[in-house]
């Protein structure tokens, strides 16, 4: 089954940038999803932005404009460039993978963490103001 690890997070001022790297490995499939979640103190864990197999991408409304989430398939790695971090985004963040669900004539991902069925460790980032 895929493995993933998420780089070292890290300590920001608020209005900082911050790119987060996934290594993935395992068997290859296609149809997949995967993206990054997060998780605070207290509260549920919330998807942040997923990419499917083909390239598209879905955002949570927080990080819209804000962050970029992209993969390159030859390194097997996915990223997701934050800027202009806020308190609010402190969190600890997990890279996840899952296949693709199907209906309608087409495979596509949800931003929950549900559909996702492998998950690295968890890397911390705090946002001071």
């Amino acid at each position: 089954h895929a493995q993933l690890v998420e780089s070292v997070g890290g300590l920001l001022q608020s209005g900082g940038s911050l790119i987060l790297f996934c290594a993935a490995s395992g068997p290859t499939r296609r149809n997949y999803c995967i993206g990054w979640f997060r998780q605070a103190p207290g509260k549920e864990r919330e998807g942040v932005a997923v990419i499917d197999s083909d390239g598209g991408t879905t955002y949570a409304d927080s990080a819209k404009g804000r962050f970029t989430i992209s993969q390159d398939n030859a390194k097997n790695t996915l990223y997701l460039q934050m800027n202009s971090l806020k308190p609010e985004d402190t969190a600890m963040y997990y890279c996840a993978a899952g296949l693709a669900y199907y209906g309608g004539g087409y495979y596509y991902c949800i931003i929950q963490p549900s559909q996702y069925s492998y998950w690295g460790q968890g890397t911390q980032v705090t946002v001071s103001s």
